[in-house]
């Protein structure tokens, strides 16, 4: 296993290089960029975003218009801006280096973990992560063991009473559940319990409290999870419909199968049948899918929830981000997903091995 390993990790190394260069080459067709935001900025073309870029106050794009100064009187309709200023817009950005080179260098900075400088925020790349992760953590991680701590047993107890009155009201619930986008349930929670039109049980904003760091050990967490309750709920329930079902009709399909009779038929207990053959079996299947929704509850899942619930975490950060054309955001964000997809792959793989011992990942290729 240990071979397996390496060498899947020494994989990572040309996957991720792979993925960075197909976002770079596709980055470098993309309309509008850095350079032509600022100018369409300094044309007035682009208002609507140009203060909430310009917040940082030391920020490139706010310099930029101030280095302007008399070069906007020189505009002439079709002419565009002083030449010089645009090449000198160009050098602050970085792009007066050929693709190549930045690309390389891009990526010698990346394995350091050193993502420079956002384009317009007055921070730096990793402080930025830094400040929005515990956001994403939090949302990820408890939404993904919630939902599979739900999903399993639920799913397995669904299986074993297929068809019974039991599996007929869960499988409703499921449908609703499933039927609903996580960013409408979201909206609801919102108006029924966080001030919209009835009840203000729960906050709005942010994880915790401003007088948080008065309280006691047991009143951080109280307060953590008061202002976690509602984005979690709005963010596992379409989950947790997805991976119940699936888990029910992964039992299911082993069950049905002919190992499960014979074992039936030597006098095993039906937990011993269910825990010891049919259990390791299934849930390979629903441990497959953990990377995948692990990465999709950072990014995917919790963009609407952090909008809807005032989250300042990396999907936000990294949506704007790709707005703006804030590249050095955009591609290290997207650099950290993919290698924590990766790595989360290779752990789905670890455990397939503590529940199946038959799987023997060192007699493969790769």
């Amino acid at each position: 296993m240990l071979a397996y390993v390496i060498r899947r990790l020494m994989l990572m190394v040309p996957t991720l290089f792979g993925i960075m260069a197909l976002s770079f080459v596709i980055i470098q067709f993309a309309p509008g960029g850095p350079v032509e935001r600022i100018i369409a900025q300094l044309q007035g073309q682009d208002a609507s975003n140009s203060s909430r870029i310009g917040g940082g106050g030391g920020d490139v794009g706010a310099n930029a218009m101030v280095q302007a100064g008399d070069a906007t009187s020189a505009y002439r309709g079709a002419q565009g801006l002083d030449p010089a200023f645009i090449k000198d817009l160009e050098r602050q950005f970085g792009f007066d280096k050929p693709a190549h080179v930045r690309f390389f260098k891009m990526l010698g900075d990346y394995a350091r973990f050193d993502f420079g400088r956002s384009f317009f925020r007055d921070a730096s790349v990793i402080d930025l992560i830094r400040e929005k992760l515990p956001v994403s953590v939090s949302l990820g991680l408890w939404m993904t063991l919630i939902a599979y701590a739900i999903s399993i047993p639920l799913g397995i107890r669904k299986a074993m009473k297929d068809g019974s009155s039991f599996d007929v009201w869960t499988s409703a619930v499921i449908v609703v559940g499933y039927a609903i986008p996580g960013f409408l349930f979201a909206v609801l929670l919102v108006v029924l319990f966080a001030g919209g039109s009835f009840w203000q049980f729960f906050p709005l904003r942010g994880l915790t409290s401003s007088n948080f760091d008065e309280l006691s050990l047991g009143g951080k967490i109280l307060d953590y999870l008061w202002h976690i309750a509602l984005p979690l709920v709005a963010m596992v329930i379409s989950q947790f419909a997805t991976l119940t079902l699936l888990t029910k009709n992964s039992f299911l399909d082993e069950i049905r199968k002919q190992y499960v009779l014979t074992a039936r038929m030597k006098g095993l207990s039906e937990t011993r049948v269910l825990y010891g053959h049919v259990f390791r079996n299934a849930m390979l299947i629903v441990i497959a899918g953990f990377p995948s929704a692990f990465v999709h509850a950072f990014f995917t899942g919790s963009l609407l929830i952090e909008s809807i619930f005032s989250l300042d975490g990396l999907g936000l950060l990294a949506y704007e981000s790709t707005l703006n054309r804030d590249y050095p955001v955009v591609f290290a964000t997207l650099y950290i997903f993919s290698l924590m997809g990766l790595v989360l792959t290779l752990v789905a793989d670890v455990i397939y091995t503590f529940i199946d011992p038959r799987i023997d990942f060192e007699a493969r290729d790769v």
